[in-house]
């Protein structure tokens, strides 16, 4: 096993070398057998000599053909294995010298079996509620252990191979062309796996995956690319160019894994549905502006989708939309990819001087559409609690904090954008350590997120944003207190308005907490059409294609307000009184 101070202390400079000279002599090396094969055996071969003495001396030059050729295999073996170490180790090292770097900072001490301790706190250091050194200790002690058995894996499985190689020089194995060929098959591979074993733990934060992503180089990151899409196309603080080529290639390999399977799920095939839909949206878009990143794709859960229009690293004003209840995979390379470039076009209205990135994040599973109930599904009822949107929110919150981590230049006008349950979702997240990290937080058809203010939500209250449509019987949902078992009260909810609601849900309650519109909640309300009464289609107009000057009524209206919104031009913004 490979120690702390083995690692800290190794000088591995000669590795690199070494691995170039090997690429030297085996190249020097197929130059000779080359002069074999198109020299001597060219000549012995064309020379009309027949006979058994000729038979025989052919043989024997074929075999010493086929035995150099795998001599030249074999070296190259070694020279890939080498560089190999080089990258792994070097890795590993440099990533153990930033955290006992940082823990120097710190003012820490780290001892050489990697234990991390620090000096007692101060009287004021005690009553300090930022005094965070504790933690600060564990997550670099995590990080140190996690480079020291990092490069011992490497050491193990390099050694291993090595020991392979040699035992095959020795006994002449590997003169054997499949042997040398699945030798450097093997060598291969490893060394993908080497560098795979290098990947951040799943708990490191997105800011950790972006410096160990900058500290490899192009062709590293390419490597891992192409033979590890899965790992890094959901991986948050990767930038968005290697993520969208990641997710590209992951794509075709789960339409194809789940096209080869018999007897698919009815979620299955949903999943199945919703790859084909996104796939079909990226050839629909390919050459087109804005252009379109795959920023996630994956079979989790009900099946994961993030499609931006605009590239979020380099983009000034950026949106990133959650949708609700009902939403499946399909809808993010359909309605929910539309509702995405409907706000991009907007805020590129708002602002045509300013890069715009706008998404659709579908990172976590939203309730299932209530139809599902007539089928017997049971799950569309979790609509009625947080579970999900609490697991969604954090999911967000991570994400977030990736857009953050992989920006070009000044930080991006960051704008956190959700619909009906979504909104539960994204209020939730902003509610937990550190928010979402959205500059701007907007909500629409919200049925409630959990907060009594918008102050709570980690942001301005000034940079809360509300559209709630007068007609939308989801942001009318009294709170299940009152409902109690009685749903036949929710139908009336829709031609009465806001008379029923206040007699439902007194002090401006929701299902989900105090109504964001509300003047108690404390956010500013946006102008939205009223929409249709007596219909749900009120609830699923807020982000309809813009127009340039829409009619009060006009659907374009909170699209166009959005729009300025995520463009940062709040004073454009057309006011709703709020209830």
């Amino acid at each position: 096993m490979v120690s702390l101070a083995q690692l800290r202390d190794a000088n591995l400079s000669g590795l690199a070398p070494a691995a170039t000279a090997y690429d030297t002599l085996a190249a020097n090396f197929g130059k000779h057998v080359q002069n074999m094969q198109h020299e001597v055996l060219k000549h012995v071969f064309n020379a009309n000599w027949v006979g058994n003495a000729a038979g025989a001396a052919n043989a024997s030059l074929q075999r010493t053909g086929s035995r150099l050729d795998a001599a030249h295999t074999e070296m190259s073996a070694v020279s890939g294995l080498l560089r190999e170490a080089s990258e792994s180790f070097l890795l590993a090292q440099s990533k153990l010298q930033m955290a006992l770097q940082e823990a120097q900072k710190l003012g820490l001490t780290v001892a050489d079996d990697g234990t991390v301790s620090w000096p007692a706190p101060s009287k004021a250091e005690t009553n300090d509620p930022g005094y965070n050194i504790p933690e600060q200790a564990k997550a670099l002690a995590n990080r140190i252990s996690g480079a020291v058995a990092e490069a011992g894996n490497a050491d193990q499985k390099i050694a291993g191979l090595l020991n392979s190689l040699t035992e095959r020089a020795r006994n002449g194995t590997g003169l054997e062309t499949d042997k040398a060929a699945a030798d450097l098959k093997a060598v291969t591979q490893q060394g993908v796996d080497l560098m795979a074993a290098g990947f951040p733990p799943a708990g490191a934060s997105p800011t950790e995956v972006n410096s160990w992503w900058k500290g490899l180089t192009s062709g590293e990151q390419q490597r891992l690319i192409e033979a590890h899409p899965d790992l890094l196309g959901m991986r948050d603080g990767i930038p968005a160019v290697a993520r969208n080529e990641a997710n590209q290639l992951n794509l075709a390999n789960l339409i194809s894994k789940y096209q080869q399977k018999s007897n698919l799920t009815e979620d299955e095939k949903q999943k199945l549905d919703g790859f084909i839909a996104i796939s079909k949206k990226l050839e629909e878009r390919r050459g087109k502006q804005p252009p379109v990143f795959l920023i996630g794709v994956s079979e989790e859960g009900q099946g994961r989708g993030i499609l931006s229009y605009g590239n979020p690293d380099t983009a000034k004003n950026v949106s990133a939309y959650v949708p609700g209840l009902g939403t499946t995979l399909s809808a993010v390379g359909g309605k929910d990819a539309d509702r995405a470039l409907n706000v991009w076009n907007a805020a590129a209205a708002a602002d045509p001087n300013a890069e715009v990135a706008s998404m659709v994040w579908l990172g976590y599973d939203p309730p299932p559409g209530l139809e599902k109930l007539a089928q017997g599904d049971p799950r569309p009822l979790e609509v009625m609690d947080t579970d999900r949107a609490a697991k969604g929110g954090a999911a967000y919150d991570r994400f977030m904090a990736g857009l953050r981590a992989t920006h070009d230049g000044p930080p991006a006008h960051l704008v956190a954008l959700a619909h009906s349950y979504g909104s539960t979702t994204v209020g939730l997240g902003a509610q937990m350590t550190g928010g979402t990290g959205a500059d701007d937080i907007i909500l629409v058809g919200s049925p409630g997120t959990g907060a009594t203010k918008a102050s709570q939500l980690n942001v301005d209250p000034g940079h809360v944003w509300v559209g709630d449509a007068e007609n939308d019987p989801v942001s009318h949902l009294p709170p299940a207190t009152r409902v109690a078992n009685d749903v036949a009260l929710f139908p009336a909810l829709g031609p009465l308005g806001d008379e029923v609601y206040k007699m439902y849900s007194p002090d401006n309650q929701l299902w989900f907490g105090q109504d964001p519109a509300s003047k108690e909640f404390g956010a500013n309300r946006f102008a939205v059409p009223d929409g249709a009464p007596l219909s749900f289609d009120s609830h699923s107009h807020y982000m309809d294609e813009p127009k340039k000057d829409p009619a009060p009524d006009d659907a374009a209206v909170s699209v166009n307000n959005i729009g300025q919104i995520v463009a940062g031009k709040y004073d454009h913004v057309t006011r709703q009184g709020q209830r």
